[in-house]
């Protein structure tokens, strides 16, 4: 399995400086991206609630009792509550992140206000195979990935990783947020806030290199650089290098010059056909949608 270290060091030394955004969140960039999704300009948290906590009702009832819900890429544990708070007799939720004492921490609250919830966490890199409890024994394994999160992956990963959660969810289904082709203005909006949050987001992956594995860099002789590229129709986060900046990572020297960047993020926006289509790629069979007023953004069920 890939590691951090394994993966710095060939984004700084491949031609592409491509790294994946699952490095953003240590406990600090988790931190981070709470404070994002507060942002006036940043849609989809607000958006996605609205769609969560008007159909909640029927999202439950597709559930059914005795359902195991597992989130995967679980965080600070918002939006799941909006289900936890609907469904009928869950069997358990099965909290799935890469941020090990982010989640626990969000799990000891949410146990605090729901006792008799069986709460079983997993810390794990949902993106590879993986080990979850036992499926239920008389409900349906109901798959839980909201926040549009499934745009950081391009379209062959987003493939491989719809498939490795069909075969995860065989016989249940998978909840999914997925953002919406829109106004390129409003996209940049969201990715170049005024406050400087996702600047900081974006920044946090040097940070994160320097305490975890004594990466030796400037993080100020960065930028953080964010634009919609409507031909792929994904959002770009890079780290432009301001001068000629030397970074060292456990021996070994890099140097990243004007003109080059560390490509931090990919966010793909979809139609809800386009991303029908790559669910049925994947195996799944899509059976409803549901969209907010301005079209912005669009939660999926896909049976499994």
């Amino acid at each position: 399995m890939s590691s951090f270290a394994e993966d710095l060091h060939a984004a700084l030394a491949g031609p592409d400086h491509a790294i994946s955004p699952k490095y953003f969140y240590d406990a600090q960039g988790s931190a981070l991206f709470e404070q994002i999704c507060e942002l006036p300009e940043y849609y989809p948290t607000r958006t996605e609630l609205a769609l969560l906590n008007r159909h909640a009702g029927d999202l439950a009832a597709r559930m059914g009792p005795g359902a195991q819900l597992i989130e995967y890429g679980a965080g600070a544990l918002v939006k799941v509550r909006l289900l936890l708070a609907r469904m009928a007799q869950p069997d358990s939720f099965v909290p799935v992140d890469i941020s090990g004492p982010h989640l626990l921490a969000a799990c000891e609250a949410l146990q605090r206000e729901q006792p008799a919830l069986r709460i079983l966490p997993v810390v794990a890199d949902f993106t590879r195979p993986h080990v979850l409890p036992d499926a239920p024994a008389h409900g349906q394994r109901i798959g839980f990935f909201p926040g549009s999160s499934i745009g950081n992956f391009d379209p062959q990963e987003a493939l491989a990783f719809l498939k490795l959660l069909r075969e995860e969810l065989d016989g249940g289904a998978l909840l999914i947020g997925v953002d919406l082709i829109k106004d390129p203005a409003r996209l940049h909006a969201a990715y170049n806030d005024a406050q400087g949050v996702t600047a900081r987001f974006n920044l946090n992956l040097l940070r994160h290199a320097q305490r975890e594995l004594k990466l030796e860099c400037d993080p100020a002789g960065f930028d953080h650089y964010a634009f919609y590229d409507p031909r792929k129709h994904r959002i770009e986060m890079h780290l432009l290098p301001r001068g000629e900046q030397h970074l060292q990572l456990q021996g070994r020297r890099y140097t990243l010059v004007p003109g080059e960047s560390l490509h931090t993020e990919n966010s793909y926006k979809y139609s809800v056909e386009s991303f029908q289509a790559l669910a049925r790629e994947a195996g799944f069979r899509p059976s409803a949608h549901w969209t907010d007023e301005q079209r912005w953004f669009s939660l999926h069920w896909l049976g499994a």
